[in-house]
Parts: C-alpha cells; sequence; structure tokens
C-alpha cells in the first residue's frame, strides 16, 4: 500500500460490509412493508365486515339469530350478507336480532 492507499483487498471488504449494510436496510423496510400491508388488508376486511351482516345458524333448541358482520358473538368470517338479504332475515319470523350488536340499527340507518 505505497501512500497510503487502499489496497484492492481492503477496498473489497468495504465494498461488502457496504452492501450487507444495504441488504440489512432492505430487508427492514420489505418487514416494514409487509407488515403495513397486513395493517391495511385487515383494516379492508374489518370495514368490509362492519357493512355487512351474517346470520348465526340455528342450533337445537335455539332460534337462528342476525348479527352485523363485526360482531364478537358469532364471530364466523365467511358468509357474510348484503343489506337486502339482512333486511328479508329480519323479517323471517325462525331469525332473532342479536341483542349484542342490535343488527337492525344498521338496516333502519342504511
Amino acid at each position: 500500500m505505497p501512500g497510503g492507499d487502499m489496497s484492492d483487498l481492503d477496498k473489497n471488504r468495504a465494498l461488502v460490509d457496504w452492501l450487507r449494510y444495504q441488504l440489512r436496510q432492505a430487508e427492514n423496510r420489505v418487514r416494514e412493508l409487509e407488515v403495513k400491508e397486513l395493517q391495511e388488508q385487515r383494516a379492508r376486511e374489518r370495514a368490509r365486515a362492519e357493512q355487512s351482516w351474517k346470520i348465526q345458524p340455528k342450533r337445537s333448541g335455539e332460534t337462528a339469530m342476525l348479527h352485523r358482520g363485526g360482531c364478537g358473538l358469532y364471530s364466523a368470517q365467511l358468509g357474510f350478507i348484503n343489506r337486502q338479504e339482512a333486511l328479508i332475515a329480519m323479517n323471517e319470523p325462525d331469525i332473532e336480532a342479536c341483542q349484542i350488536c342490535k343488527p337492525e340499527t344498521g338496516l333502519v340507518d342504511g
């Protein structure tokens, strides 16, 4: 190393260190974006559920029950119905409205 210059080996080691640093930064950013994407997806699903309804099937000795899509009392994530279908369900004699989420409120207001 005449004149204090770095050797090719030292330069390449420094380059490798720099590239490893850049890779760590990129990997951290990817993880951040993945978390953000997952949070946004969950928010979209919650919003969709809140604008939907669901019917808890009849069980022995109980009647079927209509819930808001986001009701925690019946947490099925499939089988959402739209407003028109919920209105029809509300008029069925063998389907009751949940006393916790009060799905009729969303039907009357909507």
